[in-house]
């Protein structure tokens, strides 16, 4: 008899996390700490709606293969022979970002807004990738944008960077870099060299590959070079020599100086980034070393919306992942035909980052429930009772649930334990003669036992709500040995 799968057993399906409630819970304390951040530097949070047009995502960068396009359940399916479905005119997709759909929500909106406009934004994306470590076809990206109504002055791409570190800083990662570039200067140098515009399209396309397919080789930078732009040996070596300029403002001047290409554009690059680093030189220092920026001229972006300043963002440890939160600049993303909404912006992969965290055990909570207090139930006639401690423990803003069921108190108290809750409250048996309290609160980690009131007590303040430490690589290490 042929094998038939139990109809309760679930599927699984790749590239599509879900989380554990301890893992939601850093999850959402990271997402608060972000908010927070962001909302002490003016930002608003809105939220798009999840499908756009298959045309305006297709116009806005060369990523059509990972597109999801929704279709009908009854839809009509690619008749023999003739492959996939036809997209239908007017088809939608799921935003594989949250660039373009913002962009179209600021002409959408513009009269209601007001300039510059300042967003951040937590939502889901989507992309048909092949799923592997730090690639999902859905996950959370973090994003902040400043978008400006036919001009966007220079000084927002600085804030980028330094809002963006700021709200890193206060994440349980480890150290992390912003690294920057100005994809004019790129271009500039480039037309320097004499490449047209598709071998400058080209060469931003190959440059953005280097940390996956490497400098040599039939894949590799080099090879990319010699068959898109058209370079030859001495072209090849200017172009890699551009990109492995790093580090601060006084080492990119230089080392780009160097290299003898002059063009206006390159100038104006350089010039844009150097401003960049210089107003950013002191982020190390007020992020405590968590933070730091510096230029790789390496990164260039793969969309094509990106017009000057960008960023990538990297893990110490974690390097292989690759960037975690990137960005730019992008002048002519969004317009109305009349006016057009240059904007500056960077988006944390949130999902991207936590996995390979959680992965590693970088990370930890507390406890998974939200609950401080669990309170017991004596017997079932006295529900109501607990019921009430509860609430009134809850009016003064401390999380607590009540046990599920009347055991021995000794089997409460060890359920408590299993959720991680620190605290058992054990309401008074019966109301003494003289009004007092009868209550009493156990913290069950140390024993510690005392009366309490509903009205007054409360938890210390480290275990009102649940704590996220992130774990040193050094005892990370120690435990793996």
């Amino acid at each position: 008899m042929a094998r038939q799968d139990h109809p309760a057993m679930p599927t699984t399906v790749s590239g599509f996390p879900e989380m554990l409630p301890a893992q939601r819970a850093i999850e959402a304390s990271m997402v608060d700490s972000l908010r927070a951040t962001f909302e002490l530097h003016g930002f608003a949070g809105i939220e798009t709606r999840a499908v756009e047009p298959v045309d305006v995502l297709l116009a806005k960068g060369s990523i059509d293969h990972e597109v999801y396009v929704l279709r009908r359940l009854q839809a009509r399916p690619a008749g023999p022979g003739e492959g996939e479905a036809p997209v239908e005119k007017g088809a939608l997709a799921l935003h594989y970002d949250l660039t373009v759909p913002f962009a179209r929500y600021v002409v959408e909106n513009a009269g209601a807004l007001t300039f510059p406009f300042r967003r951040y934004q937590v939502q889901k994306v989507w992309r048909g990738e092949r799923p592997q470590e730090g690639r999902y076809r859905e996950f959370t990206q973090v994003d902040i944008d400043v978008v400006g109504a036919g001009s966007l002055a220079a000084h927002h791409d600085v804030e980028m960077a330094r809002v963006m570190a700021a709200a890193m800083a206060q994440l349980p990662l480890p150290p992390v870099t912003v690294s920057v570039n100005d994809r004019r200067l790129v271009e500039g140098f480039h037309r320097g060299l004499g490449a047209d515009d598709a071998g400058v399209a080209a060469v931003l396309r190959a440059v953005d590959k280097i940390d996956k397919v490497g400098v040599d080789g039939p894949g590799g930078v080099r090879a990319l070079l010699a068959a898109g732009a058209g370079y030859d040996d001495a072209r090849c070596d200017a172009a890699l020599a551009l990109a492995s300029i790093t580090g601060d403002a006084a080492a990119v001047e230089e080392g780009v100086r160097a290299l003898g290409v002059d063009h206006p554009l390159l100038d104006a690059g350089l010039e844009g980034l150097l401003d960049v680093l210089r107003a950013t030189d002191d982020v190390a220092a007020t992020t405590g070393g968590r933070v730091r920026v510096a230029a790789d001229l390496s990164i260039a972006r793969g969309l094509d919306y990106y017009t000057g300043t960008v960023y990538e963002t990297r893990m110490a440890g974690f390097e292989g992942l690759g960037s975690i939160c990137s960005g730019g600049r992008y002048d002519s993303l969004a317009t109305d035909g009349r006016t057009t909404y240059p904007g500056v912006g960077i988006s944390l992969g949130l999902t991207r980052t936590l996995s390979a965290l959680l992965a590693a055990g970088a990370v930890t909570v507390s406890r998974a429930v939200p609950s401080a207090v669990l309170v017991a139930v004596l017997d079932e006639a006295g529900r109501a009772a607990s019921d009430a401690v509860a609430a009134a423990l809850r009016g003064r803003g401390i999380p607590a649930e009540v046990s599920p069921d009347a055991a021995r108190l000794g089997k409460q108290i060890r359920h408590a334990d299993r959720r991680g809750i620190p605290f058992v409250w054990f309401p008074a048996a019966a109301a003494p003669q003289d009004g007092a309290a009868a209550h009493e609160v156990k913290d069950i980690r140390s024993g510690d036992q005392r009366a309490a009131d509903p009205a007054t007590w409360a938890p210390p303040e480290e275990d009102l709500r649940p704590r996220v430490t992130s774990v040193s690589a050094e005892v990370r290490s120690g435990e793996q040995r």
